[in-house]
């Protein structure tokens, strides 16, 4: 039987030197950015939040709803939800609809008054290979309990915006290996964009047991 190995990752941040101060230039910064700051931005904002599932699930639209405190703005750009489906372009000409529209119904450019500015980053991840591996549902559930939550991110954020395969890691394995195709496919039915990474975790162990 294919053993599962839980693979860490780190995220190595760059900072582009690029900002913005009102939502005009976020827009400029949205069209121009690197395909790795858009992801930076949008998915791997999880990767930084292991224990907060905020209102705002990206740095778009935390900054305009909390720094430039326009509200409307931040959650138009939260109901943004990147997807297996959607890749990083996809997700910029959405931001960038969402942006210019709400720009063109305004008198006046909202911008950064007592808050701090936009500053745009870029990042790619890295694994990190752990040696934790298992071959049954009772040694991943076990395994799941502990592994850090960077890798929570890996089997199920980076590989499906990775491999483009529509599953995570876990379910693809529990599926493949385990035989267990309910179970792997009520997996992939939790919205991951709903949860920390411990709530995620929280809720996959919840149906493991629910197996068990």
């Amino acid at each position: 039987m294919k053993k599962f190995s839980f693979t860490d990752c780190i995220e190595i941040k760059e900072l582009t030197g690029k900002r913005a101060e009102d939502e005009a230039r976020l827009l400029e910064l949205i069209e121009e950015a690197p395909a790795d700051a858009i992801y930076y931005h949008t998915h791997s904002y999880f990767l930084r939040h292991f224990y907060i599932s905020g209102p705002y699930c990206n740095d778009f639209a935390n900054w305009t709803a909390v720094q430039v405190r326009d509200k409307v703005l931040g959650e138009k750009l939260s109901s943004i939800t990147p997807s297996p489906q959607n890749g990083i372009e996809d997700v910029r000409n959405e931001l960038i609809e969402i942006i210019d529209s709400h720009l063109s119904t305004l008198k006046r450019v909202p911008g950064v008054t007592y808050g701090q500015p936009f500053h745009l980053m870029k990042s790619r991840i890295i694994e990190v290979p752990t040696r934790l591996s298992v071959k049954s549902l009772k040694e991943f559930r076990d395994g799941l309990a502990v592994v850090d939550a960077s890798a929570i991110y890996n089997h199920i954020f980076e590989a499906r915006l990775r491999v483009r395969r529509g599953k995570s890691d876990f379910a693809i394995w529990i599926e493949d290996v385990l035989g267990m195709n309910e179970l792997a496919d009520r997996i992939e039915r939790i919205d991951a964009y709903m949860y920390s990474l411990e709530g995620l975790r929280t809720r996959i162990l919840a149906l493991c047991d629910a197996y068990l």
